[in-house]
């Protein structure tokens, strides 16, 4: 593992104000393998190298998105994709021994894709010997088809690259036949050692992210390659000798160093085989690394750096869900950006912690660049958390995958933060792509289970110019008991001086024995007095939520309801106490007849039930 005496980490990014990655793969396609290396050509296609599957074009007995039995196995295929994100197909057009060879023992070592690039009309494509067991890399080389991945050529006298140096070749993506590039340089970043953390510590495990360039006319030519050794004068140096590369990026972090289990992986390094891509539109390079459990994005100005991290993704130890999992050799194709660059789909794979993502697949990653702001927002009962459509969950890690449970307006559901790890520290919160006032924030815990779900110390911190800052004369209603006996799904209101951020979170050291924390719902105002449990307003945003979600079985179900909240809302502000009451009672009624007759989701009644209830109550009180 890497030495952490004197560890060098990048500084946090400044560049997004807003990042959201989807918690799964959430677009498939029906293929067979992973790494998937890819370029964008002049023809307009996609082209992608996968490893270990048959691609596109499947051979049964092969199957989709399983891994293939050693004996019907392909260690490398390249494929041509068509279409858009959700509507994608492929064909596989070369396999195996068609594309390199392999350079060291065989019955240890088997070819792998790395990187992939399109200049020219043509396609190169760096292929690597790993180990079968994953935990070194000692050898790579260029391949390259000149009639779009249908033949390779390459050297056959030796490998480019040999003794585990600059042997994880990632190509930067400049689009589109590689039109966006800077200058007549073909640019490929590259890791020594491994692929990724070296699980058994063979080799020592790659911390750091080199970078080389090598003319367009002259990819195949070793003798032409140069390597990034610094900057002078604010300009990049380079040398044709190896031993002389410095690195654009260099990370010692390790994650998950303290956890409950001893079998999986743990104590890993975080820079891995992914992608660098150059996203046009914001001007900007993003290099997407993982780790077993974590997905690492880091950006930059240029493709020497300087290089910062703009977030950690963290999955969770396995085991893992359909509906929320990582995956490995996260790559960013540059095809898929979308026009505003704001948009960008992720590709990894995984056949590990009981499900299978093993195919060509994508998940969205959403992110708003910064931009200074004022807050202007004045004092009232709105909830900043659903107001805007730039709210976006944070949190450390969300066992089940459930961020949206944060701010539906459901306080009933419950996510938590349960991830294997011995946790120090534990948040649940948001971002926006602006500023506000605010001064109250309402946390409902999720449910409580014996071995945690709560914090034993917890407080309140806004964002400000990306510093997170304790908000000052924090009180908490009722009192917080730091223990299990916070209760499921309680709420407990959080009051503090006016003030500002373009984010908010509750933050602490998580309880129990397996140290984690529960959420039902997590609120956010800039009050003119602490919000007094649920409205009639919020009832009715609820409504409508459930309506987006299908949970009716028509419109006509959803209006009759939010009529019946509409003259509950007039008699609040009017705070006729005794026509609350009374509409709320028909209001009842209506959800009933409604379960009766199957036009309401079980999930929607159940909710919108205890929501009346908490209404009647607190007007009821009132007429005491």
């Amino acid at each position: 593992m890497a030495n952490t005496a004197d560890a060098e980490v990048p500084g946090d990014s400044t560049f997004f104000s807003t990042v959201y990655v989807e918690e799964s793969d959430t677009l498939n396609t029906d293929s067979q393998g992973d790494l998937w290396a890819s370029c964008w050509s002049d023809d307009d296609y996609l082209y992608a190298a996968n490893g270990d599957g048959d691609g596109f074009t499947i051979i049964p007995p092969n199957t989709p998105n399983v891994p293939p039995a050693h004996e019907h196995l392909t260690d490398i295929a390249v494929n041509r994709i068509s279409g858009t994100p959700g509507n994608l197909k492929g064909e596989t057009i070369a396999r195996s021994d068609d594309i390199g060879q392999i350079w060291n023992d065989p019955d240890h070592y088997n070819r792998k894709p790395t990187g992939m690039a399109c200049v020219d009309g043509d396609l190169y494509l760096a292929v690597q010997d790993l180990s079968k067991d994953f935990n070194d890399v000692p050898s790579a080389t260029i391949v390259k088809s000149t009639d779009k991945g249908k033949t390779w050529t390459w050297d056959k006298s030796g490998p480019m690259f040999d003794d585990h140096t600059f042997t994880t070749i990632m190509f930067l993506d400049y689009g589109k036949d590689y039109e966006n590039a800077i200058d007549d340089y073909v640019y490929a970043y590259g890791l020594d050692y491994n692929w990724r953390d070296s699980f058994n510590d063979r080799v020592e495990d790659p911390t750091k992210l080199f970078l080389a360039r090598v003319p367009k006319t002259s990819i195949m030519d070793r003798s032409a390659w140069e390597f990034y050794t610094g900057l002078d004068d604010g300009h990049p140096t380079w040398s044709s000798h190896i031993d002389e590369k410095v690195p654009v990026l260099q990370d010692d972090r390790l994650v998950y160093q303290d956890t409950y289990f001893s079998s999986d992986p743990k104590n890993m390094t975080v820079i891995s085989q992914g992608s660098v891509v150059y996203n046009k539109p914001l001007d900007r390079y993003i290099y997407s690394s993982w780790t077993e459990y974590t997905f690492e994005f880091y950006e930059a100005p240029t493709p020497w750096g300087p290089w910062k991290r703009f977030l950690s993704k963290d999955y969770g130890a396995y085991p893992w869900t359909e509906t929320k999992n990582g995956g490995y050799a996260t790559t960013i194709p540059s095809k898929f950006i979308s026009p505003d660059g704001k948009t960008m789909y992720v590709q990894s794979n995984t056949f590990m912690g009981g499900t299978n993502n093993y195919n060509f697949s994508l998940r969205k990653m959403v992110v708003e660049p910064y931009v200074s702001s004022t807050p202007t927002n004045s004092k009232n009962n709105d909830n900043l958390a659903v107001i805007d459509e730039s709210t976006t969950p944070i949190n450390k890690v969300a066992h089940f995958g459930n961020v949206d449970y944060f701010n539906n307006g459901i306080k009933e559901e419950s996510e938590d933060s349960w991830n294997n790890e011995r946790k120090t520290v534990d948040w649940w919160g948001y971002t926006w792509n602006k500023s506000y006032n605010m001064n109250t924030v309402k946390y409902t815990t999720g449910n409580m289970f014996s071995d945690g779900g709560w914090f034993t110390d917890v407080k309140v911190q806004v964002r400000q110019n990306f510093e997170w800052i304790d908000v000052k004369n924090l009180s908490v209603t009722p009192d917080y008991p730091k223990d299990q006996t916070a209760g499921k799904h309680q709420t407990y209101t959080f009051t503090f001086d006016d003030t500002w951020g373009d984010g908010v979170r509750i933050i602490g050291t998580p309880g129990g024995s397996k140290t984690f924390t529960s959420i039902g719902e997590l609120e956010v105002y800039y009050a003119k007095e602490t919000p007094q449990g649920v409205g009639a307003a919020d009832m009715k945003a609820l409504v409508e939520r459930f309506e987006e979600k299908g949970e009716f079985a028509n419109r006509d179900a959803a209006r009759s309801l939010i009529i019946h909240l509409t003259a509950v809302d007039h008699f609040e502000r009017r705070e006729a106490a005794e026509k609350v009451v009374k509409h709320m009672k028909r209001f009842k009624v209506l959800l009933d007849h409604q379960q009766d007759g199957e036009l309401i989701s079980e999930r929607a009644f159940q909710a919108l039930h205890s929501h009346a209830d908490a209404l009647m109550k607190k007007w009821e009180q009132s007429l005491r």
